[in-house]
């Protein structure tokens, strides 16, 4: 800024060149310009990048273009104006009835409708209610909500204190886990830059309207994502889910009634209340209206936090967005919703992103975890790696989750070992179904999706581990072997020095040979030889 010059992997050495070439002499530095890898031609301009033309910001509108410890940046972007027309010229119904109207659904993972959400809680009959954010982000490789707390937590802020006056509640708790040390200095010092401008607190805006905010830190479980678990978290017990009804629009927070949204599904509604319903739901598809903001990770060129309409398809997030496959290598899947989704295939690259497409393909949304593999990725392990997370972050209060589910990966770790039948096959489908069916919360229910997904468009690879008791992405270590070509090695005896377990014997200038009883199968002799003498078999 000003103009909008890109300028990309800045290093602190480069910050000399930039203030002396181009802010003096107005001189952009080319060489820290980004380079269109298809036309080969350095980009100044953002808006002409691939990454982001087709990304619309809503969420993240002000994540970068602000700085989110000082409130006067917010307001000068129509921070808090939001707020004050819902105190002075909007009833509580007019504004759920707005936020209704625009299709706002839960950015959580489950979709739910917010305004139907705010008109529960608003229905509710008590002497106090709760507006709560659930800041919890557990998905591994997951940091959208971290990212607009750290960017932009007055949107947060306004947000809440707007539920507050539609449904009724007068105070606000946001549950962020501790892991986070950077969001949560951040939400504390707008929490205290709000107060001190009578935007928080007693009397807001002079409209007789208080609503104040606290944070309550949790420990990182992913379970306490979930509404029931998170609320127990908060009044200091086990976090735990409970069985619904009743949900917690009725009784939740200290058995008073609860409305509970994640972060991002917040930061929409300033936006919302200021360009309106028509606004909102002119984007996205039928079904799922705005935008959804992303992470894209794994082996892909461009990793980072996007935002899109809803409607946009896989393939044009990859391949657009995400510049394609690094090295160029073949696409082979994607994993979206994090450890509760399923694992999408070529396929599957057209379908649009909403609730409804990904449901019926055997995914999710999500939070909004997206991981990217290529042909190098091994399906059966990929199941197995986020089947061991949700063993691992399972709470224990139910029996199919936590039984049910260390046998699936009991399953999974006999296959990638070379020492799984066709019958564990037809037992894993099966208890992945009653696992889902008889769970008692979302984790438990949807923990089996990798697998049952991963089944469904690669049970040829399964029965490769079974059958043939091989791994072809070369990943299973007991289902593979290094040997040493002959006619390749030069006895330059690089793979022997580097061998931990000395399992490479021969002479200087003469082949070498692995002892297949001493491997370890770690590797190192394959990316330590130079001269493409090693296989892997």
């Amino acid at each position: 800024m000003p103009d909008n010059t890109f300028y990309t992997e800045v290093e602190p050495d480069d910050a000399k060149e930039i203030i002396e070439s181009h802010i003096i002499k107005g001189e952009k530095v080319e060489r820290l310009l980004y380079l269109d890898p298809d036309k080969m031609q350095h980009i100044d301009n953002s808006k002409d990048m691939s990454f982001y033309k087709k990304q619309l910001r809503i969420a993240l509108r002000n994540c970068g273009f602000i700085d989110p410890e000082n409130i006067e940046e917010y307001i000068a972007m129509d921070g808090y104006k939001a707020l004050a027309l819902c105190l002075t010229q909007y009833s509580e119904q007019e504004v759920i009835d707005i936020v209704s109207a625009s299709g706002l659904s839960g950015r959580g993972g489950a979709g739910f409708p917010t305004g139907k959400k705010w008109a529960a809680t608003a229905r509710a009959e008590a002497d106090r209610k709760y507006m709560v954010c659930n800041a919890d982000e557990g998905d591994p490789g997951a940091f959208m909500d971290r990212s607009i707390l750290e960017g932009d937590p007055h949107s947060v802020l306004e947000a809440m204190a707007i539920g507050g006056y539609a449904v009724g509640a007068n105070k606000g708790l946001i549950y962020i886990r501790a892991e986070y040390p950077l969001a949560v200095h951040r939400l504390q010092v707008a929490i205290a830059q709000a107060r001190e401008y009578g935007l928080l607190g007693d009397n807001i805006l002079g409209t007789g309207f208080s609503f104040d905010v606290e944070l309550r830190y949790g420990a990182g479980a992913f379970v306490c994502g979930e509404a029931t678990a998170l609320i127990h978290s908060m009044e200091g017990k086990r976090g735990e889910p409970t069985f619904k009804p009743p949900r917690t629009s009725e009784k939740g927070y200290m058995g008073k009634p609860t409305n509970v949204n994640n972060v991002e599904t917040y930061a929409n509604v300033p936006a919302i209340i200021l360009k309106g319903a028509d606004w909102f739901s002119s984007i996205g598809t039928a079904d799922s209206k705005g935008t959804k903001v992303f992470a894209i990770a794994g082996q892909i060129k461009n990793v980072g936090l996007i935002e899109v309409p809803m409607g946009t398809t896989l393939r044009e997030i990859i391949y657009e967005i995400g510049g394609g496959i690094k090295d160029d290598k073949r696409f082979k899947a994607v994993q979206t919703g994090g450890p509760s989704g399923g694992c999408l295939t070529e396929k599957h690259l057209d379908i649009p992103i909403d609730y409804k497409s990904l449901a019926d393909a055997g995914s999710m949304m999500g939070s909004g975890g997206m991981v990217v593999m290529d042909e190098s990725s091994c399906m059966v392990s990929v199941a197995k790696f986020y089947l061991d997370f949700t063993v691992e972050e399972s709470c224990g209060k139910c029996t199919p989750c936590r039984i049910g589910n260390k046998r699936l990966y009991e399953m999974l770790d006999k296959i990638t070992k070379g020492k799984g039948t066709t019958e564990d096959l037809e037992h894993l489908r099966n208890l992945s179904n009653v696992i889902k069916e008889t769970a008692l919360c979302g984790l438990g229910q949807s923990s089996p999706n990798p697998i049952l997904s991963t089944l469904d468009n690669f049970y040829d690879e399964y029965l490769e581990h079974v059958v043939d008791k091989k791994c072809r992405a070369g990943v299973c270590k007991d289902l593979i072997r290094y040997e040493i070509n002959p006619s390749a090695c030069i006895g330059c005896t690089n793979c022997a020095r580097n061998c931990p377990v000395e399992a490479i014997h021969g002479e200087r200038k003469a082949p070498h040979s692995i002892d297949q009883e001493m491997c370890i199968k770690c590797g190192t002799c394959l990316t330590k030889c130079k001269f493409n003498a090693i296989r892997i078999l």
